[in-house]
């Protein structure tokens, strides 16, 4: 084993980002692969979306729900045992919606470690009441930016 590699817990791994926030991390399986024995692209979209609502979800106080994906681009394809880390950062607070940046880097082990942005997508959610209808989303103490 290459004790070079190993990294103290707690630590974010080499050419991981630190200015962001860590809100996923998963392990795509041999079951995620479509034909060409790549992750499929709809597997990481539901990742993503996952990961995107995580800190909307901490402010919005209620149901929310994802209205728009506005930009999903994957520059890496991503592959079995690859240790996916999902991080996140509120681009937009509106007057119902939020908007989230995702960014997806893979760890990979073999042949060599390295570490690779492998997708990257901008998400918006709404704030909806218990009949469906937008409603106002709750201002966080640190906003970004408000809008409509």
């Amino acid at each position: 084993m290459d004790t070079n590699r190993i990294v103290p817990p707690g630590t974010p791994s080499p050419g991981l980002p630190t200015d962001k926030e860590l809100v996923l991390r998963v392990i795509p399986m041999p079951a995620d692969v479509n034909a060409n024995g790549d992750i499929f692209g709809g597997w990481v979209m539901a990742q993503v979306d996952l990961a995107g609502s995580v800190l909307p979800a901490r402010f919005m106080g209620g149901r929310f729900a994802t209205v728009a994906v506005n930009q999903f681009v994957f520059k890496q394809p991503v592959k079995v045992g690859d240790l996916l880390s999902f991080y996140a950062d509120v681009e937009r607070i509106g007057h119902t919606s939020v908007t989230v940046k995702v960014e997806v880097w893979a760890e990979r082990q073999r042949p060599q470690y390295q570490c690779v942005k492998v997708t990257e997508a901008t998400l918006t959610y709404v704030a909806i009441d218990e009949q469906g209808r937008p409603r106002p989303v709750p201002k966080p103490a640190s906003a970004p930016a408000a809008g409509h």
